[in-house]
């Protein structure tokens, strides 16, 4: 019985305990967040989800417009991903064509059409391992047919443009085999490629299908020693050792100010640990990489190379978006993560894994966005993932587009209410204090600056708060300069003019 008596007592007592706890508590433990940050000393910091998965369909799920099931084979080794207008856009490699779909209310995917060949007179008018499909601005289609050896431009009707082909450069093996897989295209129609085997950078085509050369090749890496020792060894001995040539790319996205995003999937862990890795670049027509790196960290993804559940290694960047607000997101498939990053170079957000619930992957490939929308392909899964933005992520994207558009004093306010539900982000203080900055609070501004250690931007505040000091006090200081340099002068003038006063007075005696 007293047993019994005890028992009953603890109960009573983690009943009464749990009935204690506000009910704000209780919520709030229920909206677990899987996004986080990393802060000034690179700590590991939970945020509040600037995304939550909206939609998550594989190929069974996908409907035509009459709510029934739409495809009449499921999607097998899917690739590429491109979002035009409302529609969305993936290549189905594995059975050789491209599926043409729109999100409608609900949300749900709806199938509009299923292309899996095209009218014309070229040879073959179906494709074979598709990997990548862009949309022009009248609508054109530019397919990378990879096994095919050819970009194939198609007019809205599916009729044969033209197509591009090998580029033809001393500099390539004549062996070498023309497989393109992720192109882009600009205003002027002209085509950018990555192809297997090509590390001379990005494959660049003019609309007449003339090449026109190699743009952005990243700079070649080599070890030292390697180098070295490659001067003393034998000619069979170099044969086995690494020739030290540029990295080759593994995907693009062109942003809407025509600028390519390119990146590197093989960044090295020696390479990261020494901050020489370069696996993001922004180039500009000359090829020029123009990426802002102003934040705490390298843009290189996870900072800790941890192993688990038989992952290890660096994040490493299959495929790149851009959205019209600069926020670029980067997607790993080492790990299947998003990581989100601001124009000057700053994380915004990380989110995402591998795992088998909505917002985790098995094996990403591919990402594009519908306005601020973000839709990712998983390859093993056969899966599309709809993210949209939380109230969270919608302030963050309003204080941004306010600043962009000169209204500091609302960016200012959206900011705080950042702050206010996420009190360790950095990029809300930052925020706070480039608005205060634009709105000449400088002393104010170099505070939020300071908290954050944000060195550079501090100095821009401390330099304008000491113009606008000296301008305030430029009378002050004169009278004070006046007084140090003619309160001596006059004193030694009086002292002058005694002494030659008391030697006349000597002389006359």
């Amino acid at each position: 019985m007293k047993k019994i008596g005890i028992k009953i007592t603890a109960l009573a007592i983690c009943l009464l305990f749990a009935l204690s706890i506000p009910m704000g508590v209780v919520n709030a433990k229920a909206e677990t967040s899987y996004t986080y940050n990393y802060d000034y000393w690179g700590e590991f910091t939970d945020s509040p989800d600037a995304y939550t998965p909206a939609l998550c369909v594989t190929s069974s799920e996908i409907l035509d417009e009459n709510g029934e099931v739409g495809l009449d084979k499921v999607m097998r080794s899917p690739d590429g991903l491109t979002c035009w207008n409302d529609m969305i856009y993936v290549c189905d490699s594995g059975n050789n064509r491209i599926l043409e779909m729109k999100l409608v209310e609900g949300p749900k995917l709806q199938l509009v059409r299923v292309i899996e060949e095209f009218k014309g007179n070229v040879e073959p008018l179906t494709f074979k391992n598709p990997t990548d499909v862009q949309i022009s601005e009248e609508g054109f289609f530019y397919i990378a047919d990879k096994d095919n050896g050819r970009i194939l431009k198609l007019d809205p009707d599916l009729n044969y443009v033209c197509q591009f082909l090998k580029p033809n450069d001393a500099s390539l093996d004549k062996d070498l085999e023309f497989r393109p897989s992720k192109i882009a295209i600009d205003t002027a129609d002209r085509v950018y490629c990555v192809a297997s085997g090509i590390n001379k950078g990005l494959v660049k085509y003019e609309a007449d299908t003339t090449f026109s050369g190699f743009i952005g090749a990243t700079p070649a890496t080599y070890n030292f020693w390697d180098w070295f020792w490659k001067h003393f060894a034998t000619e069979a001995q170099k044969e086995k050792m690494l020739n030290f040539v540029p990295t080759e790319y593994d995907n693009l996205y062109m942003d809407k100010e025509g600028f390519i995003y390119v990146v590197t999937g093989k960044p090295s862990e020696e390479d990261i640990d020494s901050g020489a890795a370069d696996v993001v670049r922004k180039l500009n027509l000359l090829g020029n990489d123009i990426l802002v790196r102003n934040g705490n960290w390298g843009i290189i993804g996870d900072l800790y190379m941890g192993s688990g559940g038989n992952i290890s290694g660096p994040s490493r960047f299959t495929d790149i978006t851009c959205l019209d607000n600069d926020i670029y997101i980067c997607l790993d498939k080492t790990r299947g993560r998003l990581f989100g990053y601001d124009d000057q170079g700053r994380c915004v957000f990380i989110f995402g894994g591998t795992g088998n619930m909505d917002g985790y992957f098995k094996k990403v490939a591919a990402i594009d966005h519908l306005g601020n929308n973000l839709i990712v392909l998983d390859s093993s899964d056969c899966a599309i993932t709809v993210f949209m933005p939380t109230e969270q992520g919608k302030l963050i994207y309003q204080a941004i587009d306010q600043f962009d558009q000169g209204l500091y004093d609302d960016a200012e306010l959206t900011w705080r209410q950042v702050l206010e539900n996420d009190g360790n982000c950095d990029l809300a203080y930052i925020g706070i204090g480039r608005s205060l900055l634009r709105q000449k609070k400088y002393s104010e501004s170099m505070e939020y600056f300071k908290l954050k250690h944000d060195a550079q931007n501090y100095s821009k505040a401390f330099k304008q708060y000491r113009k606008e000091w000296v301008e305030d006090n430029i009378v002050k200081i004169v009278i004070v300069l006046l007084i140090l340099i003619l309160v001596p002068f006059g004193i030694g003038k009086l002292k002058s003019i005694k002494h030659e006063i008391d030697t006349a007075d000597i002389f006359q005696l």
